[in-house]
């Protein structure tokens, strides 16, 4: 085994650890908006770091540029979506007045 394929390796097993342990933790809440605050981990660290261990052990190939483009726009999207959800939840609850922030 070869540096490339152990820094790939760890990369993939970090990021499932990450999601494992957001999933648990996940598990663990029983209100929706604390359950949102252990989804972020798995869209900004745990997806990345799965998608960057997946991309070195691909090599320079065009499969590794599809998991590179698919983790950025993962990557990206998941907090922002998160804040959405947490934002329309708060909303139904009557936490924040409807339309803010504007």
């Amino acid at each position: 085994m070869n540096g490339w394929q152990l820094a790939s390796r760890a990369a993939v097993a970090a990021g499932v650890l990450v999601c494992v342990a957001s999933a648990l933790g996940a598990v663990a809440c029983r209100d929706l908006l604390d359950r949102l605050h252990f989804v972020t981990p798995v869209t900004s660290l745990g997806t990345p770091l799965v998608g960057l261990g997946l991309a070195v052990d691909l090599g320079r190939h065009l499969a590794a540029a599809l998991v590179v483009l698919t983790v950025a726009v993962a990557a990206l999207a998941g907090p922002v979506l998160n804040a959405a959800i947490g934002q329309a939840v708060a909303e139904q609850r009557g936490l924040v007045p409807r339309g803010s922030p504007e």
